[in-house]
């Protein structure tokens, strides 16, 4: 049986930077995100702003192996990372205080993945 590869080049360099960053940090955080990554596209989570303002704290780091939706509000100052995001949730979550950063930066910002909550 073949086996289905990805074809994103993106995605494919982004699944073995995390990987990657999880051996040479000792954070398996990363490495579980990555192997999110590697499902298929119909199973990765697709997040709500809605659902982030329901289960975020204030001032929480929060990572999701897919992308964020638009749908409802949110006025809590979060930093997420995500692997892509609609120009309606971010514009919803830095108006009300918070930033939409890729997952590369996070990685860079918090290698050791401390006080990092996955969603989705």
């Amino acid at each position: 049986m073949k086996k289905i590869r990805k074809t994103n080049p993106n995605l494919v360099e982004l699944i073995s930077e995390l990987k990657k960053k999880a051996r040479e940090n000792e954070a398996p955080i990363w490495r579980d995100v990555a192997r999110r990554l590697e499902a298929p596209s119909g199973n990765r989570a697709e997040v709500n702003v809605s659902r982030i303002a329901r289960y975020a704290s204030e001032n929480e780091t929060i990572v999701i192996a897919g992308k964020i939706l638009g749908a409802g509000d949110i006025d809590k100052k979060v930093t997420i990372a995500a692997y892509r995001s609609s120009d309606s949730a971010k514009k919803k979550i830095e108006s009300a205080g918070g930033r939409v950063i890729s997952l590369t930066d996070l990685v860079k910002e918090n290698p050791k993945g401390s006080n990092v909550r996955i969603m989705g």
